[in-house]
């Protein structure tokens, strides 16, 4: 699956969130996260995957607290993996509520959008 195709499924469950993907950058055996955002989302995500013979499916649900997404996708792949939450016309980092889940984010998201719209 594409990193594209990813991203669009996720939005179309959660159409107040997005999630993006950033490369890693290894140097010494440490990771290093450079916010370098994938150069091509065409890119499949099996290209960024850590060892090729370990399962890679992610099961997203509602109920899934975003760190545990983002430490999810951070486990199997050389990506950094960042959530933003719409609020208006902007997309925030979802970083001081990553404990909240999916669904809690999407909804304060679809809350602060509707409010400044309707402004």
């Amino acid at each position: 699956m594409s990193i594209a195709t990813v991203q669009q499924l996720f939005n179309d469950l959660f159409p107040f969130l997005k999630i993006e993907f950033f490369e890693k950058e290894y140097k010494h055996s440490h990771t290093i996260s450079t916010k370098k955002r994938v150069s091509s989302t065409i890119k499949k995500l099996f290209d960024f995957k850590i060892n090729h013979t370990t399962p890679s499916d992610i099961c997203i649900h509602a109920n899934m607290k975003v760190t545990d997404l983002e430490k999810e996708f951070n486990s199997l792949y050389k990506l950094q993996t960042q959530v933003f939450r719409k609020s208006g016309n902007i997309w925030l980092e979802a970083t001081i509520t990553d404990g909240w889940t999916l669904e809690e984010q999407n909804n304060q998201g679809e809350i602060i959008t509707s409010q400044l719209i309707n402004k």
